[in-house]
């Protein structure tokens, strides 16, 4: 089924918040707080890239990327996510192409890197991977995974923005 991708507006937060949610419904790993964290980057005015993907009058995906900080003030890193599908949507490659469009678009800001806590096999594709030397604290290595647009990797403990904390 075709859709396009394109940056949100206003009129689309609440259509955002509403799939978000149902997105992460049955997911495993979650905290069910999604939603509520792409609200809250938006809020401080830390969402940076924040893409939709659209069929017809219907939004069946979205995108969040906000910057983090380096332990050793390495700048232009980004995260990726939450990176949210309507779940009858899902498998159709809309998270993909999502995923895609918002590394063009960081490559597009000159971007150093994405750093994104999610999947192995699933965002291998993009080239993300796990970086022994970057880390996020309290979280199996394995599933924290970088992406170097720029430069080398630095060596660097991972800061998400406090968003990352909201709650309903």
């Amino acid at each position: 089924m075709p859709f396009e991708i394109r940056p949100e507006t206003p009129a689309d937060i609440p259509a955002i918040h509403a799939l978000t949610a149902a997105a992460f419904l049955h997911a495993p790993h979650t905290s069910h707080t999604e939603q509520y964290i792409v609200d809250a980057l938006r809020a401080a005015g830390e969402l940076v890239v924040s893409l939709v993907a659209v069929d017809g009058e219907s939004l069946v995906g979205h995108i969040a990327m906000s910057l983090v900080a380096l332990s050793d003030g390495t700048t232009g890193w980004f995260g990726l996510g939450p990176v949210s599908v309507v779940p009858e949507r899902q498998g159709q490659g809309i998270g993909s192409r999502l995923v895609e469009h918002a590394l063009d678009a960081l490559r597009a800001q000159g971007a150093a890197g994405c750093v994104l806590l999610g999947d192995p096999l699933y965002y291998q594709r993009f080239g993300f991977a796990p970086e022994p030397a970057l880390v996020l604290p309290d979280v199996p290595a394995e599933y924290f995974q970088a992406l170097a647009l720029r430069g080398p990797v630095p060596a660097a403990t991972v800061r998400y923005s406090e968003a990352f904390e909201a709650r309903a």
